[in-house]
């Protein structure tokens, strides 16, 4: 397969956020794979992404086409991170197996005031 330089606009479908949800883990955090299916039929049949923000400690994100650990892919997510999931890749299985304490910037728990740990906002289109 070649891979090329590709627009989101090509493979996302574009929205208009009118759902914000926001987790936050502590230290110990986690959540077990899962789909995001509480959305409208029809914005879950168009593909209509998922886009979240990470603020805070980093974490262990799992994604996969099935519900199982084992078989699961992942990738860190650091404090500043955008990850956006949709069209074909909206019904992902995906889960937080962890958090990795003390992993971010100093300076932003210190100014801010923000509790160690994760603090995750998450938009998408009901």
């Amino acid at each position: 397969m070649e891979y090329g330089v590709l627009h989101a606009e090509d493979i996302l479908p574009s929205m208009t956020p009118d759902i914000c949800i926001v987790n936050f883990y502590t230290n110990n955090g986690k959540l077990g794979l899962h789909q995001d299916r509480d959305e409208s039929r029809e914005s879950l049949q168009k593909g209509l992404p998922v886009v979240s923000f990470s603020i805070g400690d980093s974490a262990d994100f799992l994604y996969g086409v099935r519900r199982n650990e084992e078989e699961a892919e992942w990738v860190m997510l650091e404090s500043g991170d955008v990850l956006i999931f949709g069209g074909e890749f909206r019904h992902i299985f995906h889960g937080v197996p962890s958090i990795l304490p003390n992993s971010a910037p100093k300076e932003l728990f210190r100014d801010s005031g923000l509790s160690p740990g994760r603090l995750n906002l998450t938009f998408r289109q009901y």
